[in-house]
């Protein structure tokens, strides 16, 4: 009998959990789960030695590497950003297809991914890096305002915000900088407002899936999405999305111009695009599978993204075509509030999966959790549904928002809001200012 191939998974906080690698690779090889030494992959770690074998990082790459290659792996695979530039390397050392570590470094600094599409012609949003108080003002004269301070690095909108006329912005670039996770370079990237149509019927972005291979890009599908809730944070998305045929046909060229700039040759891409009164425009390329899109392909099409990056990565035949759902499937999320609180209690939960048109709905925050507040996107919950067309799954979420409903203690007290109040569907959506998850 072969002996089954090993697949090293460097894990850590990001588009799939444990349990998804787990099921998703559980047929195509034995899993090496390859952990750095953060919180989130420190609780994870009795999970992941349940379900596979554990190589903790040491902090030498050359010293990881040969544990791996004394273990026997044949691939190297991650869902998760912040250890894109890991995998890069360790995938570098082995010889093993994977991004390799220049096209990591163009897919996580947002700096270099701006040159870089920059200089192929691809895009030319205004950017300027922001190392300390002293840059913003050379910035600000470079970019114009309105604009966007966001990390060069980062993930989940974290420490990202509009800055206008009506912000002190040396104040604001402070609050960034004291905010935003280390980096190698510039830690902050001011860009250019990009201002979104005003005739779409939902959020005025969306996001491409692909998975690179030898002959090109294939385009698994086109994401739509809900209005951004202020600042910057993604409440949810759906297949398909609500677009043209020409519009979609130009936001599919605008993706493989971006991925051929940055050198993409392998793997799953997640590449968010603004849909503008001048056509698409680049928000941001990112080199992993987008956040709970494995979720909405096996659902709603019955493929397993994971499986399939999992086959590439180990060199097998992976022939694929663009996904086409029947019907309208939908990921909803109530976001906590950007002030700190502690979540007393969720009501109306068990109304909502009564729902026609809604499939299951499952709390990712517990009562008594403290919730510390902040721009960054945290999901509170996720609602699922199938509806006929884009007109029933509005009525669908519609309802479901106002029956569900979440009570917090606050510094001022307790209070109880529906989710409507902290959705796309009843708070102010930003529906006209650059979106998607800045991670």
């Amino acid at each position: 009998m072969k002996q089954r191939s090993r697949l090293a998974v460097v894990y850590d906080r990001g588009a799939v959990s444990v349990g998804d690698v787990a099921v998703g690779l559980r047929d195509v090889a034995d899993v090496v789960f390859v952990l750095p030494g953060t919180a989130h992959a420190i609780k994870a770690r009795p999970v992941c030695e349940q379900l596979g074998s554990v190589l903790g990082l040491s902090g030498d790459p050359a010293a990881d590497a040969r544990a791996l290659a004394g273990l026997g792996v044949e691939g190297v695979l991650t869902f998760s950003d912040p250890m894109l530039r890991i995998a890069a390397d360790l995938a570098a050392s082995l010889g093993l297809p994977f991004h390799d570590p220049a096209t990591a470094l163009r897919l996580t600094d947002k700096v270099a991914q701006r040159r870089a599409l920059r200089e192929a012609g691809v895009e030319n949003v205004r950017s300027h890096p922001i190392s300390g108080r002293d840059d913003w003002a050379a910035a600000v004269a470079s970019v114009g305002l309105p604009a966007v301070i966001k990390p060069t690095w980062g993930e989940g909108s974290r420490c990202t915000y509009l800055i206008d006329e009506s912000v002190g912005v040396a104040e604001m670039v402070g609050r960034a900088l004291a905010e935003a996770p280390p980096a190698t370079g510039p830690r902050l990237i001011l860009e250019e407002m990009l201002t979104g149509r005003t005739d779409v019927r939902y959020g005025d972005y969306v996001s491409v899936e692909s998975l690179s291979t030898a002959e090109g890009a294939v385009h698994l599908a086109i994401t739509g999405k809900f209005p951004l809730v202020a600042p910057f944070r993604e409440p949810g998305q759906f297949w398909p999305a609500p677009v043209g045929t020409d519009e979609a046909e130009a936001i599919l060229r605008l993706t493989t111009r971006a991925l051929e700039a940055l050198g993409v040759v392998t793997g799953l891409s997640h590449v968010e695009i603004k849909l503008t009164p001048d056509g698409p425009r680049i928000i941001e390329v990112n080199g992993r599978l987008g956040g709970h899109i494995n979720e909405l392909s096996r659902r709603a099409c019955g493929v397993d993204l994971v499986t399939l990056a999992g086959l590439q990565a180990l060199g097998a035949e992976t022939t694929v075509a663009p996904l086409r759902p029947s019907g309208v499937h939908y990921q909803h999320h109530t976001l906590a509030p950007v002030q700190p609180c502690r979540l007393l209690g969720i009501d109306g939960a068990a109304a909502v999966r009564r729902l026609p048109g809604v499939l299951g709905h499952r709390q990712f925050a517990r009562p008594d959790d403290d919730l510390p507040g902040g721009v960054m996107t945290q999901e509170l919950d996720i609602l699922w549904g199938e509806c006929p067309d884009h007109d029933a799954m509005s009525r669908s979420l519609e309802q479901a928002l106002t029956l569900l409903s979440y009570r917090f203690r606050f510094a001022d007290g307790e209070r109880s809001l529906k989710a409507a109040e902290l959705s796309a569907f009843g708070a102010t959506p930003l529906t006209n200012i650059n979106g998607g998850n800045p991670r």
